[in-house]
């Protein structure tokens, strides 16, 4: 898969987009992201990863700075884009952005998978909302990683099935 970072702008691409949300609390939040990359490397399509290269944890998170604002921007258009969103709620961390990103996705009727693992400390009201959107919880990241490969083989097979009609 093609990886695309903020501020890179998605374009045009041969297979699925795939949005990788998640726990990114610098610090924090462990480098999943580097994980889900590698193991969907061999995929066909676009990953658009949400953890910037080049971020300052210095800005100011208001609508007034353009490089915050052009982050969070670049986020939700990533969500809407994307063909499914994968979200990862890492158990050492809050993920306030995530929590709202997971409900953008739903009401947007996106296709998701998600990952909530024991120990996060909302996974009660996550499991409650996947319950009430028919989403399956896995509790793991490898758990998370066997189905995005199963769904991006499948997205080939089915696309690549309609071309020969």
């Amino acid at each position: 898969m093609d990886v695309i970072c903020p501020p890179q702008r998605l374009g045009e691409s041969e297979g699925p987009t795939l949005f990788i949300a998640g726990s990114i609390e610098m610090g924090t939040a462990s480098r999943w992201q580097d994980e889900v990359i590698q193991h969907l490397a061999d995929h066909q399509g676009v990953l658009l990863n949400p953890r910037r290269k080049e971020w300052d944890s210095t800005w100011e998170q208001t609508i007034e700075n353009p490089h915050f604002k052009e982050q969070v921007v670049w986020e939700l258009q990533g969500i809407e884009q994307s063909d499914y969103v994968a979200f990862y709620f890492d158990p050492a961390t809050k993920s306030p952005i995530t929590l709202f990103e997971l409900g953008l996705a739903i009401g947007l009727g996106k296709q998701i998978h998600l990952a909530c693992p024991h120990g996060f400390w909302r996974k009660g009201n996550v499991d409650v909302i996947a319950s009430r959107n028919s989403l399956i919880v896995h509790t793991s990241l490898a758990a998370i990683i066997d189905a995005l490969q199963a769904t991006l083989s499948n997205h080939r097979k089915e696309h690549h099935h309609e071309e020969k009609d």
